[in-house]
């Protein structure tokens, strides 16, 4: 007698109806986890409920259950535990809304969990950004994408939730643990891992769990992606602030510092001869210059309420 299923596969999204549609159909073409896949959740993030059709679209002809939630206040923490309140799943996989999962990208996923027992599994991401990017592009591709081992295994530290297999009962504790804090600004997972460590928990890589991730046009900028290279710099520091650590906040900032300067000048060098690598010294020079100025008020905001006037300012254009 075979085990009941126990994944859900959790998809947040806010106005990408297109991309929405990709993501669910390439949940639900998973392959060797028809005894595990309990239903895909579809959290949607816009206020005006748009995906609601799309989602209904598919339902239809789905062979797992499709669960539609609305989340009407615009934020990522705020949708992820709306997404986890719509499952009793023990088992929770993590796929953004401009990602495609290959075929075997959920079975890779428990497997990497069973055999590293651990409690949070990533897995690698191929960047794809659209025509038109110029010499940014190999770097733009490198950014959106992740790397990692070439084989599955045990690793020190977390990467994002995109592309995750998260155990519910070690991993997720309570009924909303992303910080709702971090609605507009993103950095809810590095949080929730940052806590998940402290409590002695293990993170592993399954190398054969690929995903695609399609940057839009609007992100797919140098400026978009020197920007988030700035707030991934601020997370240590952050981290480090939220648990009171302050000799450690300023051994980041220290870092930071160090960073900033060599990075910079290596940038400045690059763009003085028309380098394609300057982008690369620029992202690292960002991130240093994130881990100085950490403190409340200097936070990007990428989601919630920003990137809905966005889409709302191209709508009305």
């Amino acid at each position: 007698m075979s085990a009941a299923p126990d994944v859900a596969v959790i998809i947040p999204t806010l106005r990408r109806p297109e991309s929405l549609k990709r993501a669910v159909l390439s949940a639900l073409f998973q392959t060797g986890v028809s005894d595990r896949l309990r239903e895909i959740v579809v959290i949607d993030n816009d206020p005006q409920a748009s995906s609601r059709e799309t989602v209904k679209s598919l339902t239809d002809e789905a062979t797992v259950p499709i669960i539609w939630r609305h989340a009407p206040c615009p934020g990522v923490a705020t949708a992820r535990n709306e997404g986890l309140a719509a499952t009793t799943a023990p088992l929770i996989a993590f796929l953004d809304d401009d990602e495609a999962a290959s075929p075997g990208w959920l079975a890779a996923l428990l497997s990497a969990q069973t055999t590293t027992g651990a409690d949070a599994v990533f897995g690698p991401i191929r960047g794809r950004v659209p025509d038109g990017t110029g010499w940014t592009r190999p770097y733009l591709e490198r950014f959106f994408g992740r790397e990692g081992p070439t084989v599955t295994q045990v690793i020190d530290a977390p990467y994002g939730c995109g592309n995750a297999l998260l155990v519910r009962a070690t991993a997720l504790p309570g009924d909303a643990p992303f910080n709702v804090a971090a609605d507009q600004s993103g950095g809810e997972d590095d949080a929730l891992f940052a806590a998940l460590a402290a409590r002695g928990g293990r993170f592993g890589w399954a190398a054969d769990a690929w995903v695609d991730e399609f940057a839009p046009p609007h992100r797919a900028t140098l400026g978009y992606a020197l920007t988030r290279a700035f707030a991934y710099g601020q997370g240590p520091s952050q981290t480090a602030a939220a648990s009171r650590d302050w000799p450690g906040v300023a051994r980041w900032m220290a870092v930071g510092a160090a960073q900033a300067v060599a990075w910079g000048v290596a940038a400045l060098g690059l763009t003085l001869i028309g380098s394609p690598k300057r982008a690369e010294m620029l992202d690292r020079t960002a991130r240093g210059v994130g881990k100085i100025f950490w403190m409340k008020g200097f936070e990007p905001h990428f989601y919630g309420a920003r990137e809905l006037a966005r889409l709302e300012r191209e709508t009305s254009a």
